[in-house]
């Protein structure tokens, strides 16, 4: 069945392939993709630190249907009262009663609270998320030793709970960092086709890692984009390295051909 459905298509050799993802892209990479995913929350905003920030907790948030997602994420912000930057700086004690029941799967109060606390410190220092990313030092940015930085200056506060530790991945862990590398994709990809936002400036476009979730794995290994028989951090990698054979400047865009493939059209 998968024989004869390559066959189908012009995927003889490796230029073959690009021209159907590119393909791919073009269909998928456009406005009317907003609405049902988790990106279309930070859409919800025009402030770049309420994009930020919301960009974050839904790429966090990102597991299970994506009705549900969006319909947890916008609950939130309701409790936030639809102005999250702002409430994360000015909120005092109290405020946060109305979070007590905040709950998302395995994703709880618990874990709302110190998400909170984290954004706080952060940006009465920083103006940008994107400074979270850059380890101090660094010459060129890469995306294993960013992620693996992200994730001890996110646990950096004084006693910080354990079990939000498992909300946030890393690379030292050997997990694929799906949502960390879906949401650097939405704050620094820049194009003219509205679903990203390019908000950031110092991380490149050919620097990030694909977003390697359950559907993008499935549709890569069937178009023998991956070869690595485990999913991990590596996998990922594999997977950028040849999509960079694609694109170099902008692999990741391929997140969307192969996502779409997966999610939309089963393949």
């Amino acid at each position: 069945m998968l024989i004869s459905k390559f066959q189908e298509l012009p995927l003889q050799g490796e230029g073959g392939l690009k021209v159907f993802l590119d393909a791919k892209v073009a269909q998928y990479n456009r406005p009317e993709f907003i609405t049902p995913d988790p990106v279309s929350i930070p859409h919800m905003f025009t402030t770049k630190q309420d994009i930020e920030i919301m960009g974050f907790w839904a790429a966090t948030l990102a597991w299970g249907q994506r009705g549900t997602i969006i319909k947890k994420c916008k609950e939130l912000i309701s409790l936030m009262d639809g102005a999250p930057y702002d409430f994360i700086i000015n909120h005092e004690e109290p405020d946060l009663k109305k979070l007590l029941n905040f709950k998302h799967r395995t994703f709880n109060d618990i874990d709302t609270l110190y998400f909170i606390a984290f954004f706080r410190q952060h940006y009465e220092r920083f103006d940008s998320l994107e400074d979270a990313f850059m380890p101090s030092g660094s010459v060129d940015w890469n995306a294993e030793m960013a992620l693996n930085y992200f994730r001890s200056y996110f646990f950096s506060l004084p006693d910080y709970p354990h079990r939000t530790k498992k909300h946030v991945s890393s690379p030292s862990q050997k997990s694929t960092c799906k949502r960390l590398n879906m949401f650097l994709r939405w704050m620094v990809r820049k194009d003219s086709c509205g679903v990203d936002f390019g908000i950031w400036n110092r991380i490149k476009p050919a620097d990030l890692i694909c977003p390697c979730d359950l559907h993008v794995n499935r549709v890569a290994r069937k178009l023998l984009l991956i070869t690595r028989k485990q999913t991990d951090w590596q996998t990922a990698v594999e997977l950028t390295n040849k999509l960079k054979e694609f694109d170099a400047d902008d692999p990741v865009k391929y997140d969307f051909a192969l996502f779409g493939l997966g999610i939309e059209e089963k393949f």
